[in-house]
């Protein structure tokens, strides 16, 4: 699966285009899934990156918010690219963002209380009358599609009193934070412009109703779902079943829990009864915090307490994101030296859905961040070589690895995988009898030496300081060297 789009692409209209150009390219290289950008209105129009909602029916196709198009097209130029990608064979996840909309057409006066920010059950004003963006009557689209309007009822709060200037966590006089939600600042059920309440039967009905929507109009294969841990846990448990009842296919979610605390994400899957994965941000932060420790991290720890290791079948990896590049709130971005490194680790083994970042395939040009080296033949290399047995060696605590054996349905797989964040160093690994006395060679490195697998299927294999080592026998070998850049 590829996440298809950076923060800064160009607001020209023409991303839905190109992603209908780039389809047969992605296919080629081993992409088969993509997770495209959220398509609907935003708060600033075609300026919008997505997660600014404004008006989720609203595809590209009203006057709205400054612009009719959004920053990546028309309605008719993303449907086409949906259809396209999947009759080339390549999946689409679309983007659901529910728990904050921003841009209200209208004020409203309701009386509210101001929450401690550090501590969001604590109330640190009185009752008092505040003006507030919080009705939506989306007079662009005049009632196409659905003549449902928000107002200040369907919130249980919002950041901004227009009378006073003041910015703030108002939560509304009547309302509570929505209780099962992320534990930070008391409750993290407040996070950005208006909330929605989602003990409110009117709001469910109406995401609910915007959902069947979008699920008959756009047909995707799948949800990402933003920011899951600022809405009642139980909401997308129920959510998901009613939506894949009314679509007829028990289609795949993956939410974002941002947390790098691994009982957080497992209780949330108990609660949703794993009715979706969850992005394994703990092993994101173990990938930071190894390439960050000079070579002092143990390499053996790597994997420990990650999503992937714990419930290998609800975890989707990946190294980077839209958030986590520069400029932006979640900014923890891995260092080029060690992305190699971390996404061997996701795309060759056989646990975990792994996510290659548009940032690191194509590069930032807005920061001036290059394309990750050796990111497609890894990508490639799982496509046709990354199958069979897999045995792990994180028995050191800087050189690691593991071997996958191949099997008899995908000619010539199987590959031995050495990394460290130390210094240069080598193993011995059994790749397996079948091997005997054939050569390996790094595809990583094409100046190392072939390694001889002996009798009993082990080798020695090696690794440079501070990188990453694929051994694969010769015939793979001379396919990457053809193919793959």
């Amino acid at each position: 699966m590829m996440q298809y789009f950076e923060w800064y692409l160009p607001n020209n209209g023409l991303f839905w285009d190109r992603c209908v150009v780039q389809a047969d390219k992605l296919l080629e290289n081993g992409i088969n899934m993509l997770w495209l950008p959220p398509a609907y209105k935003g708060a600033t129009g075609k300026d919008s990156v997505g997660y600014d909602v404004y008006d989720t029916y609203d595809l590209g196709e009203f006057d709205q918010r400054g612009s009719v198009a959004t920053k990546y097209g028309t309605r008719d130029a993303y449907l086409n690219a949906v259809q396209t990608l999947q009759n080339k064979g390549i999946e689409v996840l679309v983007d659901i963002v529910l728990n904050h909309m921003t841009g209200a057409d209208e004020l409203e006066e309701v009386v509210a209380v101001e929450n401690n920010p550090e501590n969001r059950e604590e109330d640190i004003s009185e009752p008092e009358k505040r003006t507030v963006w919080t009705k939506y009557t989306f007079p662009g689209r005049a009632g196409k599609y659905s003549d449902f309007t928000w107002n200040y009822t369907h919130f249980n709060g919002t950041d901004w009193d227009e009378e006073h200037q003041q910015f703030g966590i108002f939560l509304f006089d009547g309302k509570a934070w929505n209780s099962e939600t992320d534990s930070e600042f008391a409750n993290f059920d407040y996070l950005m412009g208006t909330d929605l309440d989602m003990e409110n039967p009117e709001t469910v009905e109406a995401v609910t109703n915007w959902g069947k929507w979008y699920l008959d109009t756009v047909r995707p294969n799948g949800f990402r779902i933003d920011a899951v841990k600022h809405i009642r846990f139980e909401f997308y448990r129920d959510w998901l079943k009613v939506l894949r009842e009314h679509y007829g296919y028990d289609f795949f979610a993956v939410g974002e829990y941002w947390s790098s605390e691994i009982d957080k994400l497992t209780h949330y899957l108990d609660v949703v009864e794993d009715s979706m994965s969850l992005f394994d941000v703990p092993l994101h932060f173990s990938f930071q915090d190894c390439s960050y420790s000079n070579g002092a991290y143990d390499m053996r720890q790597l994997l420990e307490n990650t999503l992937v290791k714990l419930k290998p079948e609800n975890a989707v990896t990946f190294v980077d994101n839209h958030d986590t590049q520069p400029g932006q709130s979640l900014f923890s971005f891995i260092p080029t030296w060690f992305k190699p490194i971390a996404y061997a680790l996701i795309l060759l083994r056989s646990q975990g859905l792994p996510c290659v970042f548009y940032g690191d395939y194509y590069g930032i040009p807005n920061d001036n961040i290059p394309p990750v080296p050796t990111l497609k033949k890894l990508i490639y290399l799982r496509k046709k070589y990354a199958y069979g047995e897999q045995e792990d060696y994180f028995d050191d605590d800087s050189v690691v690895g593991f071997v996958r054996r191949g099997d008899d349905e995908h000619e010539n797989s199987g590959m031995a995988v050495l990394m460290t964040n130390a210094e240069c160093g080598s193993k011995i690994m059994n790749i397996g009898q079948k091997f005997a006395g054939r050569q390996f060679y790094n595809v990583i490195d094409l100046t190392n030496a072939p390694v001889t697998i002996d009798e009993e299927g082990n080798g020695e294999f090696f690794v440079d300081g501070g990188s990453v080592s694929v051994w694969v026998n010769e015939n793979v070998y001379r396919d990457i060297c053809l193919n793959i850049e």
